[in-house]
């Protein structure tokens, strides 16, 4: 399972890279591997302001549908249009090609609850 250094992680498998008040937030490997083949993704939170923790979308496999849950307060600024006519980036490249949104950050500096590399590996390898 790939978790790269670089980037923080949550309890529900999202993933945040932060660049100055610009945050792209996506879906973890191990996030992808447990729902399985990605068919859909819906964010209906494009220009919306939202608390972390808020739903900003849903992600929809052959098996089920899942929340997308925001890992720090912001605005959704930019949704990745590739995934609309590709939603297999999720599953193929999910730190990459496979991003999710981009967040304009309230606060650069709130990033409680926000988990390391080595605290997300303890997370899900148990």
């Amino acid at each position: 399972m790939n978790i790269p250094e670089n980037l923080k992680y949550t309890e529900e498998h999202e993933w945040i890279k932060l660049d100055n008040n610009i945050a792209t937030v996506g879906i973890t490997d191990f996030a992808q591997g447990e729902l399985g083949d990605i068919v859909y993704i819906e964010i209906d939170s494009l220009d919306n302001e939202l608390s972390a923790n808020d739903v900003f979308g849903t992600v929809e496999a052959v098996k089920t549908v899942s929340d997308l849950f925001m890992p720090i307060d912001g605005k959704v600024i930019e949704l990745n249009s590739k995934l609309e006519d590709n939603p297999e980036l999720v599953n193929d490249d999910p730190y990459g090609e496979g991003w999710i949104i981009k967040i304009e950050v309230s606060n650069s500096n709130d990033n409680q609850g926000l988990l390391s590399a080595e605290e997300y590996k303890n997370l899900t390898q148990g």
